[in-house]
């Protein structure tokens, strides 16, 4: 993926008809989960520095089960989103395909979240373990990751382990453009129905004895939505019917696959 720049700086829509709503705050619940962690201890010890003297803390062990086992904890989310998507979301589509760009594959940020702070650990091995230790006054505190004052004590198998510390936009959701199924499978038909007779043209017209079995049909699988899009007669995809051909849709972890680079695994 390219990023491309802001709608409202390039001025393909005019920021003062776009209203943003500032400072959402959001659930703090749903931005804390783990898959395939679990916490086999926690509990309170004790130590001896050479300045303070005694002290206790908190130590807390987490163990990922599988490659990819990952535990996620953010502190005070809110975002930043626009709320009138549906006021220009049409001209965005045509401006986007046609008036500014010809864009075939395009994502528009629609919302994006920052939290005062964040964790996030991946396991890179089966069997993976994190601990980790807070000296925090605080004797009822059980779940200790992710907060400011944990400390990594030793880790195995982490394949990833990081904390934000200040509230940068780090998540997001989007809007991808797509073509409408139902007008790309009238085209299809069209065009399949266009070659259900091509052999029979083609002995008629060629003067020569060529071979073509009549039970192989290619058919046209395969083809990306760009492909079909070229095929389009001319004229035929403009400022007027951009809307017939496009329309937005929510982007997706699928989408999301596309920024990572794959070893065949």
């Amino acid at each position: 993926m390219i990023v491309l720049g802001n709608i409202f700086r390039s001025e393909v829509i005019n920021a003062r008809e776009v209203e943003i709503g500032y400072g959402n705050k959001l659930d703090p619940a749903g931005w804390s989960f783990n898959e395939g962690v679990t916490k086999p201890y926690s509990g309170r010890g004790s130590g001896q520095g050479p300045i303070a003297g005694a002290f206790e803390f908190s130590k807390q062990v987490l163990a990922f089960a599988a490659k990819g086992s990952f535990i996620f904890k953010a502190r005070d989310p809110e975002s930043v989103r626009l709320l009138n998507w549906n006021d220009f979301q049409q001209e965005l589509i045509i401006k986007l395909t046609q008036s500014f760009y010809s864009f075939r594959e395009v994502y528009v940020v629609t919302e994006s979240v920052a939290a005062a702070d964040w964790t996030l650990a991946v396991s890179g091995a089966a069997q993976a373990e994190l601990e980790i230790a807070t000296d925090a006054d605080n004797f009822g505190l059980v779940d200790i990751f992710g907060h400011q004052s944990s400390r990594t004590v030793q880790s195995r198998g982490i394949e990833f382990y990081h904390r934000e510390e200040r509230r940068k936009p780090s998540f997001y959701k989007a809007r991808k453009l797509v073509v409408r199924e139902e007008k790309m499978e009238t085209f299809i038909n069209s065009l399949r129905n266009q070659r259900l007779d091509k052999d029979e043209w083609a002995r008629a017209f060629y003067d020569y004895d060529f071979h073509y079995d009549p039970l192989y049909n290619t058919e046209m699988g395969g083809h990306s939505q760009v492909n079909t899009l070229d095929m389009l007669p001319a004229d035929e995809l403009n400022a007027d019917t951009a809307l017939l051909y496009f329309k937005w849709a929510e982007a997706s972890l699928d989408d999301v696959e596309k920024l990572f680079l794959y070893d065949g695994e």
